[in-house]
């Protein structure tokens, strides 16, 4: 199973009284989902699911890439690691999930697949991290496919 997780691109800051929820990606923000949105293209298999947070930012920066997408509140900034996992059916037999969502939630998920401990990777804004889930040898094992930022492409 591969599991990809990207990370919105870069938004406005919140206005004064304004909902986080509704802040929407900058100019520069634009660019960055839609230069990833086009390496992913390139890289993503047929029959993929895509799950969003519900997020101004984050439904923006899906957008970008131009298929179906489902927005699911577990997603939405302050949730769990376990919540991306249960949401993507980690560890799955085969099939992948991609997943746009928020800091820290996404690194949190990264740092546990990747056995980090309770620590955090730090994501970048627009950036991707894949992952794939595999048996070798009887065992389980995550393996770091790629990392790609859109300050790369």
């Amino acid at each position: 199973m591969d599991l990809i997780l990207w990370r919105h691109a870069e938004a406005h800051d919140a206005a004064e009284g304004e909902d986080d929820l509704a802040r929407a990606l900058t100019t520069r923000g634009e660019k960055q989902a839609a230069r990833m949105a086009a390496w992913l293209e390139r890289q993503l298999p047929q029959g993929l699911r895509v799950l969003a947070s519900p997020a101004r930012r984050t439904e923006q920066t899906a957008q970008a890439l131009g298929r179906k997408f489902k927005l699911r509140a577990e997603l939405l900034p302050g949730g769990a690691a376990s919540d991306v996992l249960e949401l993507a059916q980690w560890p799955g037999p085969r099939g992948a999930v991609l997943v746009v969502g928020h800091q820290p939630q996404l690194g949190l998920v990264a740092a546990q697949l990747l056995g980090m401990g309770a620590s955090e990777c730090p994501i970048r804004k627009g950036a991707v991290w894949w992952l794939r889930q595999r048996q070798r040898q009887g065992q389980s094992q995550t393996v770091l496919l790629a990392v790609m930022s859109p300050d790369y492409l």
